[in-house]
């Protein structure tokens, strides 16, 4: 069977789980190529990973202007009245105004192009990650080539706004919908009919658990890991207000922050505005590899998110038997549970933050606890190769 997955850009340092989604599909036996809208930038090649999909994935942009033309003649001469009903689908799930119509036309350039790429390749499905931009693209390239298409659905900026991204209409023509957590799937629910709640399926992100070595704890914990994105929506500035508290208790306290992102200037500035130039550590993008072993080296990891689907970063982090300390929002209690398998505390707190760090900080034993059995957690139920599986088994319905 052959597949073609699509986003925005790929392959980026902050979609490991797509990356990881596509090849365990590959290992399953599915041929799955991969398209994206736009290239990464150059820093988000991070790992030897990346390098071999950013040579073997296809760009639609930047595009040969008579490519785009002669694609859309094509499909017009062919299936006329295919193109008059994609045509119509593309004015009625238009945003809004004048510049929601001209990025529309190009989305439907866009689609023309990879529509007749895909009937060339000989597709069989359309799969595209993330609902936003590139998944109207693959709405419209799936009604011009009558190639049947799905996609994944993550949340949380998806949802605060679905009618700019018209979720309704996607989820309408999709042959299902791949929700990475319940919660994300009851969003869904919101913006669909009863009759296409079937379509969405639970499918969750994945880790695959052999290749995290869990953590032994002893001592005290003084070494705190963040991953992800530095965007303010993941409570970082809350982090940096905790670490003064932590401090006070423990002035061997270290931060290490991996990734990058467009709030990286002013958490640099926040962090040397509170004098902890020496107890926190930018190291910006990392390879699957290396994060690895910045996991091995850490005693706790804090996502103190104000909005998340299920972290992958959380995933990776409990595989490792660390301990983790994140808030109570969106699909993270499915991923956590709450003095179990790590802390939940209330988003925009640092003082309970802190207090929850400090509680592990100083008990060993506590840490070792909560972090096998969220090691246990997420080989049970967050799973690659299950959920890997269950992704394989569905693509092949029919």
């Amino acid at each position: 069977m052959r597949i073609a997955y699509l986003t925005g850009q790929y392959p980026r340092a902050t979609d490991t789980f797509i990356q990881r989604e596509v090849q365990a599909l590959r290992d399953r036996g599915l041929d799955v190529q991969t398209f994206a809208v736009r290239p990464p930038g150059i820093e988000q090649l991070v790992g030897t990973e990346q390098h071999q999909e950013f040579a073997n994935t296809t760009y639609i942009l930047p595009p040969k202007l008579w490519d785009l033309v002669r694609f859309n003649l094509s499909l017009l001469v062919t299936a006329p009245r295919r193109y008059v009903r994609a045509i119509k689908l593309a004015v009625s799930t238009a945003q809004p105004g004048l510049k929601g119509g001209l990025y529309q036309a190009f989305y439907f350039a866009e689609a023309g192009w990879l529509a007749q790429t895909l009937k060339a390749r000989r597709i069989d499905h359309l799969h595209n990650h993330l609902a936003d931009s590139s998944c109207t693209v693959a709405l419209l390239a799936s009604s011009l080539s009558h190639i049947p298409f799905s996609f994944t659905i993550h949340g949380p900026s998806i949802f605060f706004e679905p009618r700019r991204w018209r979720i309704d209409a996607k989820i309408q023509a999709a042959r299902f919908v791949s929700c990475i957590s319940y919660f994300c799937r009851s969003q869904c629910m919101l913006f669909s009919p009863a009759e296409a709640w079937p379509k969405l399926r639970i499918i969750h992100c994945g880790i695959v658990p052999e290749k995290f070595a869990p953590k032994t704890h002893t001592g005290t914990g003084h070494h705190l890991l963040y991953t992800g994105r530095l965007a303010n929506a993941k409570g970082l500035p809350i982090l940096i207000q905790s670490l003064p508290l932590l401090l006070a208790q423990d002035p061997q306290v270290h931060l290490t922050i991996i990734g990058d992102g467009s709030d990286r200037s002013a958490l640099e500035a926040q962090v040397n505005a509170l004098n902890l130039g020496s107890n926190v550590a930018f190291v910006g993008y990392k390879s699957q590899d290396e994060v690895r072993d910045y996991l091995q080296q850490a005693d706790i990891f804090v996502l103190p998110s104000f909005a998340e689907g299920v972290p992958v970063s959380l995933m990776e982090a409990m595989a490792a038997g660390l301990p983790v300390v994140t808030t109570a929002i969106a699909g993270i209690g499915e991923l956590v549970e709450d003095g179990h398998s790590g802390y939940l505390v209330k988003p925009g707190d640092p003082v309970g933050l802190a207090a929850k760090i400090w509680t592990l900080m100083a008990d060993p034993a506590q840490r070792q606890r909560l972090g096998n059995n969220g090691r246990q957690q997420v080989t049970a139920e967050f799973n690659l190769h299950r959920e890997a599986d269950k992704l394989s088994q569905i693509f092949q319905e029919r």
